[in-house]
């Protein structure tokens, strides 16, 4: 009986070809035939397993506030959706020596301070900048780059990784896309572009276009859809004669919806001072009552309180400058913008806001519809939460000290601080949200010592983990640093402090009142008198955590605990680095700075 070829995948033609060899095959030849056959079937697989390879996607993220992590999270949940597999992780977790087999690699990254990586980034950015670092001749890669430009080194660390990737073989999947702290439209229109590029890469159809990677239901409270709080306290903490002030806040968080835990920040958007909005709006002669659409949305308001709420007013950026060049006619503004005039841009930029330029560069000629819509929307203001939400259910407690100072003829103030101070009153209501911080949390075991260094409004934070600490009866002990300016004015939430030390929640408490002795003493100094003991609590697993001012706090304190590590441990500078780099990676080395 003789095999035909029917109702089979080939044409006419193929059928009648087949039906026409089969019958003067041998048996050799039929099985030789079949597994041939075999071979390439398994051949095809192979590489249908190859395709599925290239549809996974890791992404890395570096965040010190957690702005990365949750858009570097949404990106992952959307590509999920798209069929790709997916690997989410923060650069300190992720192993470096595993980059070699990544393929495809986004990057989603903050720039903190003057320039540098967030503090889960440092190991990994060192690694690729460093001698071991491979070649990635295989990876394609695409970085999102967070940053604020009214800093001199906008969205440098991202800078720096989209160029060394480049540099080490990579392809770039989709251009790099720095973006200022409003960041939702230009997020989004990354996330298409990478996921429109690995489709096509796949061979499948283009995606559908992305509304926003922050999708938020409308009845749901967030950044951008913030809550009015009630105010129910304002408290200045500082005494009469300080030269500080220094607010305690507490805000209804009922019907927010909003959960936080210790760690985490508020974020307000704050109104610019109505004094300063009025001088604007009397050197551009313009009608307060003018309306101005104020997004692209559509949405509009009187000038005045577009002014008031929606734009930034106070703070001057070098992107702002080179916009309102095309607007006004002065030259001197162009000259200032232009080559090797850099340092007298910087200067200039400094401690100046919106009323200095239109004073300085006079001649706009424009409408006011065209002038707002150069500026920046309003940023809201991130303070450390300063209160346990399971000690105060539906509540929240922020600490801010309000900025005045004089600059450039005209005295200054902080746009949220000095509202704070001077027109926030109970009853009144702020727009607020929660912003998550992962990277300063306490850690899961309640019986973890842990060691609190913070000056100022500093502090806030830590009352929060006590007030934690407290609720949960942790057994663990714990050690405050605090500094300020005098004893007597500035002792912030001192009977708090005292009730905890001798109800045993606070174990130890070290101050540094600056002004009060003829040498300044800080925190760090009061650290170095008790090395030997702050040692020996790292040796049994303390965890340290540090909040405040950055640029100078911060910097010495991380080099006073190398130094003690080094000087107590009997170790080299360098493995005293080591040490405390380590103690990172356990996430018992944490800080919330700014």
């Amino acid at each position: 009986m003789q095999l035909q070829v029917m109702n089979s995948p080939f044409n006419k033609e193929q059928a009648e070809l087949l039906n026409l060899l089969l019958p003067t095959l041998t048996e050799f030849q039929k099985v030789w035939l079949s597994g041939y056959l075999a071979a390439s079937a398994a051949e095809l697989s192979a590489e249908g397993t190859e395709q599925a390879i290239s549809q996974e996607v890791t992404i890395l993220y570096g965040s010190q506030t957690g702005n990365a992590q949750r858009l570097a999270e949404n990106v992952g949940k959307m590509l999920d959706e798209h069929g790709f597999q997916m690997t989410v992780s923060s650069m300190s977790d992720f192993k470096p020596n595993n980059l070699k087999k990544v393929q495809n690699l986004l990057i989603v990254v903050s720039t903190h301070g003057e320039g540098a990586p967030p503090d889960n980034a440092l190991s990994f950015h060192e690694f690729l900048h460093g001698i071991r670092a491979p070649k990635l001749n295989e990876l394609r890669f695409s970085v999102l780059a967070l940053g604020d430009s009214s800093y001199e080194f906008f969205c440098q660390t991202g800078k720096e990784f989209d160029q060394r990737l480049n540099e080490l073989g990579g392809t770039r999947l989709y251009p790099r896309v720095d973006c200022d702290i409003d960041y939702d439209e230009l997020a989004a229109e990354w996330m298409e572009g990478i996921i429109d590029s690995l489709r096509e890469s796949t061979g499948q159809s283009a995606a559908p276009a992305i509304a926003a990677v922050t999708q938020e239901s409308e009845t749901t409270y967030s950044r951008t859809n913030p809550f009015k709080a009630v105010v129910l306290e304002n408290i200045n903490l500082n005494g009469r004669g300080s030269n500080k002030e220094t607010h305690h806040i507490e805000l209804s968080l009922e019907g927010s919806g909003f959960t936080y835990e210790s760690g985490d920040s508020l974020g307000v958007y704050p109104e610019n001072d109505p004094v300063l909005v009025d001088m604007l709006l009397e050197e551009m002669k313009w009608d307060p009552e003018e309306i101005v659409t104020i997004n692209k949305q559509g949405d509009v308001h009187s000038l005045k309180e577009a002014l008031l709420s929606y734009f930034e007013i106070t703070v001057l950026t070098k992107p702002l400058l080179q916009q309102a060049t095309q607007l006004s006619v002065n030259e001197d503004l162009r000259t200032l913008l232009s080559p090797g005039n850099e340092e007298k841009l910087k200067a200039y930029l400094k401690g100046r806001d919106l009323l200095d330029l239109v004073r300085d560069f006079g001649s706009w000629g424009k409408t006011a519809q065209e002038f707002i819509s150069i500026l920046r929307k309003m940023p809201a203001r991130l303070y450390s939460i300063a209160s346990s939400l399971s000690a105060n259910p539906d509540e929240v407690h922020v600490t801010i000290g309000a900025v005045r100072y004089d600059a450039h003829g005209r005295k200054r103030k902080g746009v949220c601080s000095t509202l704070c101070a001077e027109r926030l009153q109970p009853g009144d209501m702020l727009p607020v949200f929660i912003q998550r911080n992962p990277n300063f949390k306490l850690l899961k075991n309640p019986d973890t010592s842990i060691i609190m260094i913070g000056p100022g409004t500093g502090i806030a934070p830590f009352r929060s983990f006590l007030q934690e600490r407290e609720e949960i009866g942790a057994r663990g002990k714990s050690w405050l640093f605090f500094g300020d300016q005098h004893f007597v004015t500035d002792f912030l939430y001192q009977t708090e402090w005292q009730k905890w030390l001798k109800d045993g929640v606070l174990s130890k408490m070290d101050v540094a009142f600056s002004r009060d002795t003829e040498e300044k003493v800080y925190v760090q100094h009061r650290m170095v008198e008790h090395s030997k003991e702050l040692f020996e609590w790292l040796q049994e697993g303390a965890a340290i955590y540090i909040c405040g001012d950055e640029k100078n706090m911060a910097h010495d304190v991380h080099n006073t605990i190398i130094s003690i590590i080094e000087k107590e441990g009997g170790m080299s500078r360098e493995k005293a680095e080591d040490y405390l780099a380590y103690m990172q990676q356990q996430k018992r080395y944490q800080r919330d700075v700014y």
